[in-house]
């Protein structure tokens, strides 16, 4: 019951924001499009992934979390649990799992697809947030429809 009030604000909250924001976000010549986050305050790796954001253009509203908040976050997002990451973001009406690169998101805004988001599974090293060193792993970027199905939307090679 908890997890679902949880669930129930976190979507309202979420809602009245895109709602708010109305369709200016990356639309409107000068704007920053919106992405609001939710992660632990104690992941370093999840601050990297918000400056990469920023860096891009993109205005990033950084929300701390508790476990119980962040999980409740994650499972109103209607991504399954196999592409859980340490953050969860939404932009423009969009959940954004994980350490997704900001070309793939502006892809998202500008082609507009009936989804409920985008997400990058794990912490692939390389991946914005987690680009420590040289080291990059192969990752790819699913696209989540509305009833759960999964394709991949973009793929990025490792070295």
């Amino acid at each position: 019951m908890k997890r679902t009030l949880m669930a129930g604000g976190w979507l309202l909250a979420m809602a009245t924001m895109a709602t708010a924001q109305g369709t200016t976000q990356g639309t409107t010549q000068g704007t920053a499009p919106v992405i609001d986050m939710v992660k632990q305050a104690s992941c370093g790796c999840c601050g990297g992934w918000a400056v990469a954001m920023q860096e891009a253009g993109f205005t990033v509203n950084v929300r701390n979390v508790s476990d119980d908040e962040l999980y409740a976050a994650k499972e109103a997002s209607g991504f399954s649990e196999e592409l859980w990451a340490c953050h969860t973001a939404s932009i423009a009406g969009y959940t954004i799992e994980g350490h997704v690169p900001a070309a793939d998101i502006e892809r998202l805004l500008a082609e507009r697809p009936v989804a409920l988001g985008i997400a990058t599974p794990g912490m692939p090293a390389g991946s914005p947030g987690m680009d420590f060193g040289d080291a990059r792993q192969a990752f790819d970027v699913i696209l989540v429809n509305p009833d759960g199905s999964q394709q991949v939307y973009a793929s990025y090679s490792g070295t």
